[in-house]
């Protein structure tokens, strides 16, 4: 592991990477949140079924 710490200590600028890498983890999480959280009830039915489906099945789940 030396090694690899001593090539990377090596290299200039190397620490903005893991920020960059956050920045895009943060804003990527933040997106889905609000995805989620803008759902209509209709949306979150029709997943919750999803699983549970045959492709021949679709029309039946509704009518349950």
């Amino acid at each position: 592991m030396k090694i690899v710490t001593k090539v990377l200590e090596g290299v200039a600028d190397i620490q903005i990477f893991p920020i960059i890498g956050l920045i895009i983890f943060f804003t990527l999480f933040v997106a889905l949140i609000i995805h989620v959280a803008r759902m209509s009830r209709e949306e979150v039915e029709e997943y919750s079924h999803l699983p549970l489906e045959d492709d021949n099945d679709k029309s039946n789940v509704h009518d349950q």
